[in-house]
């Protein structure tokens, strides 16, 4: 270090100090001041400096004290290793010297031993004959006591022997041969404890005390072999038959009895009872209750805390009806699966058994599921499927029932007047049986069996509409083949329709309303029967319509002019038909009604645009008056045939509407028009034409032109749907231009 360096800089910093002390010219009377301060710190400094310098003095010198001390322990080691040497040079000598000495004490030992215990060698077949008697008397403790006493002879021999530097296998053998029935007192002793475990539950509700007594030699033993191999960790030695682990042989004692009485619960089978799983269970579910009564009640004071003898118990009763319960889920059949995972989902882990007062048990948490819920999976999986394949027989041979029905000689069941036949109830009741015995197992199941049946619902609606157009098919050509046809044909669509009503009841009853997976299906189901009622419907008009082609033939052609015949006729055979319609459901009644004022209007127009008549202005009030008058009287004829209904927006409506444009004035026949067009916007410009061939005085390009102005000037106004469709329906296979 340069000391001339360091006071360079320490000057020079000085300097530096000064200068920022002292720029201003006032700052020169503070000097004696900035003087003080400085010798004041200077001071500090150096008392610092003092006090470090002091303490480093006190370290070095109590460093040097200890350093003398640890140099005085050097040596007084160093002398004490020199006397321990000198003293180590005469000990293999006095090995030597005392070889005899130790000769003699190991003989002395052995001696000691066979001593000690001469009274066990020389009475080994008497001490056992006492063990065997006190076994057989169930003197237990006694017993286990003179058994103790002869191995502990026999061990001390044996580990006499261990010892020796030379050993003989003879002498080994010697006394295993002479010892050798002690392994049969035992093997007895065992055996007896096994008996009395085996009987637990029985025998400690009579005599506990047995139990007890088992339970003290048990854990004697236990403690027997724990000191037997900590002796091994220590001398290598190990008495024979050591560990015997007769705590462990106790609980698979307990174990295999759990198992005995698991699997001796059932007392019939399925060929005597068809109810034998249901008898099964509640035999289990009564045995398993009692059981553990008896053990938490009785056989807890019995066993050490340590054993944990409720829960275990509980663990083997769990883990041997698992089993069990595997073993007859593997051959089910029918509702047995409900039965099953009912008493293992809701019976098993519920207040009925595990969650019974008396036992309070947390199955769940204790243990687990009684069965994976992989393995419930396919239990309820291979549940459903069954109940598929039945359901698809079963529905199969509701539809060929009514198939038959159809094709006999027979009036279908009727009801307060109404035609219907029991395939609806049949099915409906089918599944409403599976879903309240799936809801006694669990929501989602029955949400499947729901989809499933739903699904099974629509395949027999797709097979029931293929043998109701089987039917139609068969019966138009010749009509005189099915006696009953308008009957049954009415029955089918009072099914559909209670089908309908009875789906909307299971879906508001069992379908969930936060689920909306699979409604697709549901939907599908109602377009389906919806479907089988309007064409079973339409096929009842289908048949009157056809007795009446001939009269709406005869509409508009010159003769109509002065007869009434025609709409006369109609009236009176869509009466008699009607009489059967009486036998349709409310609702349905009133779809036929619509739909045959439908067809009949649809068909009177149709007849009105056929191009028959055509007469001169002149005539065309007195055309507009009859129509008017015909459409009354269709009215009527509706009015009096359903007098509940009502007729406001009747198609029937369209036909004197249309006849006002016969009569109208060429001058405000745009303005009709514009209002026409706006309200029925499916009304074509050939139908318009059409309309007015009857008006003679009117050419086809003229209406043509008014109707294409009334179309580009017309606005959307309030459009009747129901009338409107009719002119969609109406077409012409000749062409007006």
């Amino acid at each position: 270090m340069d000391l001339q360096q360091l006071e360079e800089e320490a000057r020079q910093a000085a300097l530096k100090d000064i200068k920022n002390m002292l720029q201003r010219p006032g700052q020169l009377e503070k000097v004696e001041q900035y003087r003080h301060r400085v010798a004041r710190k200077k001071a500090s400094v150096e008392a610092l400096l003092k006090t470090g310098m002091q303490n480093q003095l006190e370290g070095v010198r109590v460093g040097l004290k200890q350093l003398k001390a640890c140099l005085e322990d050097v040596r007084e080691v160093k002398r004490s290793i020199s006397e321990v040497e000198k003293l180590m040079q005469g000990v293999p000598e006095l090995y030597d010297a005392l070889e005899d000495v130790r000769e003699e004490n190991t003989k002395h030992s052995q001696l000691a031993t066979a001593v000690e215990n001469i009274k066990h060698i020389l009475n080994v077949e008497s001490s056992v004959q006492k063990t065997m008697a006190l076994i057989d008397e169930d003197k237990l403790l006694n017993a286990h006591q003179c058994l103790a006493d002869l191995e502990n002879a026999r061990d001390d021999l044996l580990y006499e022997l261990h010892k020796q530097p030379k050993q003989h296998a003879s002498d080994r053998i010697t006394l295993k041969t002479h010892f050798e029935k002690i392994d049969s007192v035992a093997q007895a002793l065992e055996k007896k404890l096994r008996l009395i475990l085996s009987r637990t539950l029985n025998t400690v509700r009579k005599e506990p005390k047995y139990i007890v007594t088992a339970l003290r030699i048990i854990e004697r033993e236990e403690k027997n072999d724990q000191f037997a191999l900590q002796q091994e960790k220590v001398t290598s030695f190990r008495p024979p038959g050591r560990p015997r682990q007769w705590r462990a042989m106790a609980m698979n004692v307990l174990k295999e009895a759990v198992v005995t009485r698991i699997e001796g619960s059932r007392v019939e089978e399925r060929e005597d009872n068809k109810m034998w799983l249901v008898k099964d269970l509640e035999m289990l579910r009564r045995n398993i209750l009692v059981d553990l009564r008896v053990v938490k009640s009785l056989c807890v004071p019995c066993f050490p805390p340590h054993y944990n003898i409720f829960e275990e118990y509980v663990r083997m009763y769990h883990e041997a009806l698992s089993n069990y319960i595997e073993n007859i889920a593997s051959g089910l059949q029918g509702n047995e699966y409900v039965s099953l995972l009912s008493w293992v989902i809701n019976t098993y882990p519920g207040y009925e058994l595990m969650r019974h007062p008396d036992l309070n048990v947390n199955i769940q948490q204790l243990v687990g599921p009684l069965l994976p819920p992989s393995r419930l999976r396919t239990l309820e999986d291979e549940y459903l499927g069954n109940m598929q394949k039945n359901f698809t027989e079963w529905m199969a041979n509701t539809a060929e029932k009514d198939r038959s029905q159809w094709f006999s000689e027979e009036t279908p069941d009727q009801a307060e007047q109404y035609y219907h036949s029991p395939a609806a109830v049949i099915l409906f009741e089918m599944i409403n049986q599976l879903l309240q015995v799936t809801e006694t197992i669990h929501s989602d199941l029955t949400f499947k069996a729901l989809v499933m049946s739903v699904r099974q619902l629509d395949i027999f609606g797709q097979t029931y509409l293929k043998y109701v157009v089987e039917l139609k098919e068969h019966h138009f050509p010749k009509r005189d083949q099915i006696k009953f046809f308008t009957h049954h044909i009415i029955a089918i669509v009072n099914n559909s329709q209670q089908i309908l009503d009875l789906a909307q009841q299971l879906k508001q009853k069992y379908w969930p309303n936060a689920r909306t997976e699979h409604y697709e299906d549901f939907e599908k189901l109602l377009e389906t029967f919806q479907l089988i009622r309007t064409q079973a419907a339409g096929y009842l008009l289908e048949e009157a319509f056809l007795d009446l082609d001939g009269y709406f033939n005869e509409l508009f052609k010159p003769e109509w002019l002065t007869s009434t015949i025609s709409v006369d006729t109609i009236c009176i055979t869509l009466e008699d038909y009607f009489q059967d319609y009486n036998h349709l459901t409310p609702c349905n009644f009133e779809m036929v009604i619509n739909e045959a004022q439908k067809q009949l209007a649809k068909r009177y127009i149709r007849a009105m645009l056929s191009k028959r008549l055509s007469r001169p202005t002149s005539d065309c009030e007195a055309i507009k008056t009859k129509i008017t008058q015909e459409a009354k009287r269709l009215e009527r004829f509706f009015e009096k045939i359903a007098p509940n209904l009502s007729l406001n927006d009747s198609p029937l409506k369209l036909i004197s509407m249309l006849s006002g444009l016969l009569v109208c004035d060429l001058e405000v026949l745009l303005l009709d028009l514009h209002t026409l067009l706006g309200n029925y916007p499916s009304l074509t410009e050939e139908q318009i034409v059409r309309l007015f061939y009857i008006r003679n005085d009117v050419k086809a390009a003229e209406v043509r032109q008014k109707v294409q102005d009334a179309n580009q000037s017309k606005k959307p106004m309030v459009t009747i749907d129901k009338q409107d469709l009719i002119f969609k329906e109406i077409v012409f296979n000749d062409k007006l231009w």
